[in-house]
């Protein structure tokens, strides 16, 4: 079958009404039909998309980006997209009982039957679903088992700048931004059907076009033992290096019209307005911080614009103002005054995450009436003012006394903290810091009300990432998270910090995330074992089975904590350095600098 025959899709709806609906446990993820929605006639489309989501409903329906594709595919008169998420695994477990096909939201369609299967992969930690959602779709999880009949499985997302560990998997990788660069694809597909060409002459004509298009399969790796050799086009009119797509104008840029409103109550239920793209600040640790650039920004008058139609279609209470730094955005306090006038009497609140501390928390008092008041977020990472330098993130604790004294001044009852452990440099005292300054935070309230504040503690271990200036970094072993857990809540004894409440990442996720983060693509066995071993829902704590990981590991003679362990020379290459991101140089030095300041 050539790529320009036209599939039968396989409508499911009796199917599903009779063999699957009534046996799974929250029917309302499955069902499709919301407000809002967009139906379009499958047949009649040049190209059917399916928008695959690896997690269930309510958090693919919390994700922005795939809103904002849905909008960009279902406007094109010849293209038609539709919502496919994961089964929870009480609904797989029905699906392949009674051979009942992974399917979208609203056509109830086969997505195996569509043109393309796109995958959001917003993190590590959902490979297992990715394979797992294309074998209920009856799509062969290998690429190279894969025939005419099949769909062209694409993968976008923050995951695709280091997509070795999953390119055994994807046909095509599209890197950096998408509502775009998709579209071009889906032109290049519409093109290629006509004429009647076969997948294979496609995905070479799109890896030749398009320099954000990585198609594995036409690539390969030497090896010198755990060290790459090189890395080399198998044919000679295609390029081995890559760059992200990037979205020049946000004002007239997509956004979605009338977000749909879900059934099942989602993780976010608001009005979410993307505000900025990229971020100043170069925390070097943070992936996204070097990957999404440059820094871009979206008009006072299109945000508000964008809020109220969204408002209006949808009915959600809250506007959220989403961004890497909200803070950063130029005209925020004009911004927020704004959205107040409109908001205000319709008893909407405003969200303002992202803060920084030393600029505009400043601005709270004027704001305070307009934003929600349950709780104050900051990401201070570092405890001690030497490892902020460590990790470029320009905060003082004398900004960071001013302005949460200045919050709980305005009504601000709880504070949540958010810190790493396992930077470069970091000392038992670093880590003690953590409790010290909670502590501080939390009786700084009894300068305004004589009370003390209740503070959460959210700690996370530090997972060196691609593309970041710690990418070189071997993360630090098990026995020394541990260690840190016991001097944190040591130190809160001693203290008497019963205000005080400390949450940790679990270690053994944050391992399996450093390993999946910067592996070449001889991963992609150890991610295909444990999925075929039962590995499921890896983000979940009900989920996540570190045992089936361990067992895949040692099934390929390899062990997931010395993976995870492993640092890199600055001059070898690196198993994702071909796939977009900052210069190698750039990170080099500011690796070799934050070194340099962890002496």
């Amino acid at each position: 079958m050539l790529l320009m025959q036209k599939k039968e899709i396989r409508i499911l709806k009796d199917m599903i009404e009779e063999k699957f609906l009534p046996f799974v446990r929250r029917p309302s993820r499955y069902i499709g039909g919301e407000v809002n929605q967009i139906v379009k006639d499958l047949g009649g489309a040049s190209i059917t998309v399916g928008l695959c989501f690896p997690d269930i409903y309510e958090i693919a329906m919390s994700y922005t980006g795939l809103a904002v594709l849905y909008e960009v595919v279902n406007g094109l008169s010849w293209a038609a997209a539709e919502r496919v998420f994961a089964p929870w695994t009480d609904a797989e477990k029905v699906m392949r009982d009674n051979d009942v096909p992974l399917y979208s939201l609203e056509s109830m369609a086969a997505a195996g039957d569509l043109d393309v299967l796109g995958f959001s992969m917003t993190n590590e930690m959902c490979f297992a679903n990715v394979l797992n959602m294309l074998d209920l779709a009856g799509v062969p999880v290998s690429s190279a088992d894969r025939s005419e009949e099949h769909p062209i499985v694409i993968g976008g997302g923050q995951v695709s700048n280091s997509a070795e560990p999953m390119s055994k998997f994807i046909d095509m990788f599209i890197l950096g931004e998408g509502e775009e660069a998709l579209v071009s694809v889906l032109e290049l597909l519409r093109e290629f059907k006509q004429k009647g060409a076969g997948r294979e002459d496609f995905l070479v004509e799109a890896a030749r076009r398009f320099e954000f298009v990585y198609v594995p399969s036409l690539y390969e790796f030497e090896y010198d033992g755990e060290k790459i050799k090189s890395f080399n086009a198998k044919r000679g009119d295609i390029p081995v290096t890559f760059k992200n797509a990037v979205v020049d104008d946000l004002d007239t840029a997509a956004v979605p019209a009338k977000p749909i409103v879900p059934f099942a109550e989602a993780v976010h239920e608001r009005v979410s307005v993307e505000i900025m793209r990229g971020c100043p600040g170069r925390c070097r640790f943070c992936q996204a911080s070097y990957c999404r650039r440059p820094i871009r920004f979206r008009s006072v008058d299109r945000i508000v614009e964008i809020a109220k139609q969204n408002y209006l279609a949808t009915g959600f209470d809250t506007v959220s103002l989403l961004s890497l730094s909200t803070a950063d955005y130029p005209d925020l306090e004009e911004l927020v005054v704004k959205l107040k006038e409109y908001f205000d009497p319709k008893r909407v609140g405003v969200s303002l995450p992202s803060l920084r501390v030393k600029e505009q928390l400043a601005l709270l008092p004027k704001l305070v009436t307009s934003v929600r008041k349950g709780g104050l977020t900051i990401a201070v990472e570092a405890a001690s003012e030497k490892l902020r330098k460590v990790i470029n993130k320009n905060i003082t604790n004398e900004d960071l006394f001013a302005a949460i004294e200045a919050a709980y001044a305005q009504g601000f009852q709880l504070v949540k903290l958010y810190f790493m452990v396992g930077f470069p440099g970091e000392t038992e005292d670093d880590i003690k810091e953590i409790a010290n300054l909670a502590y501080e935070i939390a009786k700084l309230r009894n300068n305004v009300d004589g009370k003390t504040a209740n503070v959460n503690v959210a700690i996370s271990w530090l997972v060196p990432k691609s593309h970041t200036p710690f990418a070189w970094l071997g993360q630090k072993d098990r026995a020394y998270f541990e260690r840190a857990k016991k001097i944190i809540f040591d130190r809160k004894d001693e203290l008497r910090g019963r205000f005080l409440k400390f949450k940790f990442h679990q270690i053994e996720r944050s391992i399996l995330e450093s390993v999946m983060g910067r592996a070449d693509r001889r991963m992609c066995e150890v991610v295909e074992t444990a999925w075929r071993k039962g590995a499921r829902f890896d983000l979940w704590s009900e989920g996540f089975d570190y045992g089936i990981w361990q067992e895949a590991f040692a099934e390929h003679g390899l062990d997931a904590e010395t993976a995870a362990q492993r640092g890199f020379d600055t001059d070898e290459i690196l198993p994702w350095e071909h796939l977009g991101g900052a210069g190698k140089k750039y990170l080099a030095d500011h690796f070799n600098n934050a070194m340099n300041d962890a002496l």
